[in-house]
């Protein structure tokens, strides 16, 4: 990615970032270290639980969708820092094998009104998995950086 600053982030514009897919090895692996609930790492209790198996983290398929966010929507150049997430949902299981896309759209971006140097970038993030079925949405918000002088307009 090239240096992307708030001028860039162009209401309406969509980015597919890529996919992931997950183990069950990874998927047991990160819930014992954060998210140890019987669903995530017991697959005994799993299988006879309401999802009929293993399934992710929402902890987990939120890292993951993080890191594509971070590398291919972040400029590092103008990413200054996050207030917070809006309407984070997890709505379908991720369960091992699966492929997810991270699909994000540009709904707004402005210029603050008290510091000219950055704005706001508020985006949808969908994950979405194979069959076409939204596993989990949220909104993100992020502070970034105008263009300085003589910056060039990044790629989209």
């Amino acid at each position: 990615m090239t240096d992307r600053w708030l001028e860039d982030y162009v209401p309406g514009a969509v980015h597919e970032l890529g996919t992931f897919s997950v183990s069950e090895e990874e998927i047991v692996d990160f819930a014992r270290r954060f998210d140890p609930q019987p669903i995530h790492v017991d697959p005994e209790f799993a299988a006879s639980g309401p999802f009929g198996g293993i399934i992710a983290s929402g902890w987990h398929t939120g890292s993951l969708m993080m890191r594509l966010y971070a590398l291919h929507y972040l400029s590092p150049a103008s990413s200054l820092a996050s207030p917070g997430v809006d309407e984070l949902r997890w709505l379908r299981p991720v369960r091992p094998g699966d492929t997810v896309t991270v699909r994000v759209t540009v709904e707004d971006a402005r210029p603050s009104e008290s510091k000219p140097d950055r704005g706001v970038v508020r985006s949808r993030v969908e994950l979405i998995d194979a069959s076409g079925a939204a596993v989990m949405t949220m909104r993100a918000v992020n502070m970034v950086a105008r263009r300085p002088a003589g910056a060039a307009p990044g790629k989209h």
